[in-house]
């Protein structure tokens, strides 16, 4: 089996391009949605979705759309179960990634999507978007969720928190 081609956080912040774009993936069995991130990288905005054909097709759409755009490196959302273990759509996901590897050099890295889709379907049904809407526009919202999440862990990271330190602590001894 080929090696997975993911990177850390760390290594993948070294590996991109300064001033570059990140782009999202909330990789689904029927569509991909994309998200961008603003130069700054602090900021995700949903882009599009690509309703899913054959992995070449998907691979040469979502290839083209990073060239359009100028991206320096891939966030794809790891599904992972609600108890941190790895199922079949974390091999599908592994395995996009392996294939994807192969027509790139962009470094590419897992962020958890836990609960994307979840939360994005939640917040538009609070906005009272009606069904046909919701699935309109999920995928690229899940893909800006899991793009966001990664943001603000780099922005965090910057302020000096450093890796060991996930989440701040205060005074009174209580997380966030």
């Amino acid at each position: 089996m080929a090696s997975d081609p993911t990177l850390s956080l760390e290594d993948f912040v070294a590996a991109v391009a300064p001033g570059s774009r990140l782009i999202g993936l909330d990789l689904g069995t029927k569509t991909i949605g994309l998200a961008l991130s603003d130069l700054g990288r602090g900021i995700a905005t949903p882009l599009e979705t690509i309703r899913r054909e054959k992995f070449t097709l998907d691979a040469a759409k979502l290839l083209d759309i990073c060239r359009t755009h100028k991206i320096g490196g891939m966030v794809i959302g790891l599904p992972l179960n609600m108890d941190g273990t790895e199922g079949p759509r974390v091999q599908s996901t592994r395995s996009f990634t392996r294939n994807l590897a192969e027509k790139t050099d962009l470094p590419m890295t897992l962020w958890d999507e836990r609960l994307s889709t979840a939360a994005v379907t939640r917040t538009l049904i609070e906005a009272d978007r009606s069904r046909a809407r919701r699935a309109e526009l999920v995928d690229k919202m899940a893909a800006a969720y899991i793009l966001q999440g990664f943001l603000d862990r780099l922005g965090y990271l910057q302020l000096g928190a450093g890796p060991a330190r996930r989440f701040p602590t205060y005074d009174d001894g209580t997380e966030d």
